[in-house]
Formats: structure tokens, C-alpha cells, sequence
């Protein structure tokens, strides 16, 4: 098949500037295609190509797509790269899960979490900002500052390190240890909602990653106009980090409640489409002690959740250094669940994982900060004199 290619052009890309095709969605990839010179129709076809090479098989190697020619594979050489951004640090739990920091860029630093033994078989929790802006205040990320949204590519990353460090390439439907994604990590998903969108457009992609929509998970504070258009956009699940049941005490420990109260919050929940047994909202519900595990709490969140398709899943508080809560006694929380089973909802109690890492639920923090532009500036002035 002869393909015209406007050689003419010379990468104006240097090794050390090139971006990385790793974690595109398919349209970007043809933009980047069209860009090269060759035309739209020709463009959609090898964007087709370079994506089962990278979210299919995961090369980082554009010499193993044998299927491109030369020609093409010599100019994508010299204009791109396939990395993955760089692992800051990599840490195994003695229970197995398994957290990397992954640096984005100077100073832009997120992480991501896969729990083994979750979902059919494991869950990755990805995140979709580096910071966050809630200061919710049972979590330790709330403790570090919004440094910027992380992009619809740099989302779908955290999964490319995760199958590479599982070793699950080629992407295979049997045996997988990676199954579930689960939006719960760092940051806000519904304030950076178009780049969690086109992730998930890139991760159930059935010829790349190939993890249907209906094993990824997007949790929310409660963002409640988003949360309607969450589920045109995506046909996720939905789950809510709901952790109070009156608005006194949520307008306390999650603050967004003060904007969005209960009331717009569940009128947002029923409005998420196709509800039923087989799509039901998963509500978190971290259990602090004296603070909202009462039996009486229990009651008031079986009322809460009444005509809602719901599970919840109550999560024993792990803590942080410096956090101001303590974790419910065991007996209580099993009371509490108690309640909620009875009442005919699911209720599982999560166990703790990865704790001995900081990479359990609430634990994720990176030390990047944002910076102001007088900063920047000082910055950008200090290194031209060195």
C-alpha cells in the first residue's frame, strides 16, 4: 500500500521534547497523524494501527509494529515517543497491593493504586488531579493544594505502568489481574470531567485496554450538576463519598456540601441514568469513631438512601499523619453494617489495604506544590544566570 508523506517536513521535535503517543485517545492520535501529512482517510487507518500496537500489545518500541511501513515507522521514530512518564517511586505492600508515584512533569507528581482480590479480579484507583480542591476532612489528599488537572492521556498512563508492571500485555479477556478501574484516587474526577471522559473512552476501548465501562467506577464528593451528565457522557458507575447523613455534619467533614446539600445531591443520584439492580451507586462511607457511626446514623442513612438502586461500603478510617480521627471499633462498625443488612442493602465492610504504604483509602498525597508565577519567574531568571 503506497502512503504519501510530505518528507519535506523535518521533525521539529528532539528526542528529549518529543511527545509520547502512550495513552492517546484514537482521535488524537489521528489528529497527530494529519499532522504528519498524511490525509484524513489514511490518517484514521494508521491511528487504528498505532493504537493496538500501544493499548493493545503496549510496545514502547515503534520497530515492533510490523505491520506499519518503514517509511512511516522511521518518520513516527523521529517525531515521537512511546514512554510512559516517570515512575518516582514504586511501593509493594506486604498484602500485595502496590502504589506508584508517577511525575507527570517537574513538580507534578500523582498516585495510583492497584488492590488485588477486588472487583473479578483486581482494581487500579487512578487519579484525575494532582491535589485537590475539596478539604474534605477525613482525607489526606484534601490536605495538599490543587496543582493542576492531570489530561485525558495522562489519566489513561496510570493504567499503561500498572499492565506494565503486571505484565498483562498483550491486553487478554482470560486470566487478568487487572479488571476494574476505579476513578478514587487523587483529586475531584467531575471538575476535570472532559479529560476523565475521554480516559474512559481510551480504557474501554474494545480493540486497545479493553476494560468495559461497566467495571469502571467514577466517585464523587458530590458535585451534583455534573453528576447527570457523568452518566450520558460515560456510562460509568457512579459512587458517592457520602460519609454523613444530615447536612449539619456533611457541611463539617465534606465541605462541597455547603454548595450542594443533600437534597440537590440525591435529586442529581436519581437523575443518573439507567438506575436499576444491575447499576446501582455505591455509596462510601468512612467510619470515624464518635463522629457518624451511630446505630441512630445507621437508621438515618437507610432512610437517605430509600429509593436509590444502592450499596454501600463502609470503610474503616485509615489514618494519616496528623489526621484528627479515629477509626470506629470493629464491633461497631459490624453493628453498623448490621443495620444497613437488615434494611436489604449490601453493605460490605472494605478492608484496609496497603495501609503499611499510606495507599489505602484517603492516604494518597505527593509532595508537589503549586507554584505561583512570581515563583515561576524567580525560577526561570535563577537558571538563565547559572
Amino acid at each position: 500500500m503506497k502512503i504519501e508523506l510530505d518528507l519535506s517536513r523535518r521533525a521539529d521535535a528532539t528526542p528529549a521534547q518529543a511527545r509520547s503517543l502512550a495513552g492517546m485517545s484514537l482521535p488524537a492520535l489521528k489528529a497527530e497523524m494529519e499532522a504528519l501529512g498524511l490525509e484524513p482517510k489514511k490518517a484514521g487507518m494508521r491511528a487504528k494501527q498505532l493504537r493496538r500496537w500501544i493499548h493493545h500489545f503496549g510496545v514502547q518500541d515503534f520497530s515492533g509494529m510490523t505491520d506499519v511501513a518503514k517509511e512511516l515507522r522511521a518518520r513516527l521514530e523521529e517525531t515521537f515517543i512511546l514512554t510512559r512518564p516517570e515512575i518516582a517511586d514504586h511501593q509493594v505492600s506486604r498484602d500485595g497491593t502496590q502504589k506508584w508515584l508517577t511525575r507527570f512533569g517537574p513538580g507534578i507528581e500523582g498516585e495510583s493504586v492497584f488492590i488485588p482480590d477486588v472487583g473479578k479480579a483486581g482494581a487500579l484507583c487512578v487519579s484525575s488531579q494532582v491535589g485537590c480542591t475539596l478539604n474534605c476532612t477525613f482525607c489526606h489528599t484534601g490536605t495538599q493544594k490543587l496543582v493542576r488537572n492531570l489530561t485525558a492521556q495522562e489519566i489513561v498512563a496510570q493504567v499503561l505502568i500498572a499492565r506494565d508492571g503486571l505484565g498483562e500485555w498483550p491486553t487478554s479477556t482470560e486470566n487478568r489481574k487487572l479488571t476494574n478501574i476505579v476513578f478514587m484516587g487523587m483529586g475531584e474526577p467531575l471538575y476535570n470531567l472532559d479529560n476523565v471522559a475521554e480516559a474512559i473512552d481510551t480504557i474501554s476501548d474494545g480493540d486497545g485496554i479493553a476494560i468495559g465501562r461497566r467495571r469502571i467506577t467514577v466517585s464523587t464528593a458530590g458535585v451534583a450538576p455534573k453528576i447527570p451528565e457523568l452518566g450520558h457522557r460515560t456510562n460509568a458507575a457512579l459512587a458517592i463519598s457520602l460519609h454523613a447523613t444530615n447536612d449539619d455534619l456533611r457541611n463539617e467533614i465534606v465541605p462541597i456540601n455547603r454548595k450542594y446539600d443533600l437534597q440537590m445531591l440525591f435529586e442529581a443520584i436519581r437523575a443518573y441514568p439507567d438506575l436499576g439492580n444491575s447499576k446501582r451507586v455505591t455509596f462510601e462511607y468512612v467510619m470515624l469513631k464518635g463522629i457518624n457511626d451511630s446505630l441512630a446514623e445507621a437508621r438515618d442513612l437507610v432512610r437517605l438512601l430509600k429509593g436509590v438502586p444502592s450499596k454501600i461500603n463502609l470503610i474503616p478510617f485509615n489514618p494519616w499523619p496528623g489526621s484528627p480521627y479515629e477509626c470506629s471499633d470493629w464491633a461497631t462498625i459490624e453493628s453498623f453494617a448490621e443495620v444497613l443488612n437488615r434494611a436489604g442493602y449490601a453493605s460490605p465492610i472494605r478492608t484496609p489495604r496497603g495501609r503499611d504504604i499510606l495507599a489505602a483509602c484517603g492516604q494518597l498525597r505527593s509532595e508537589s506544590v503549586k507554584k505561583s508565577a512570581a515563583e515561576k519567574r524567580r525560577e526561570a531568571l535563577s537558571a538563565g544566570t547559572e
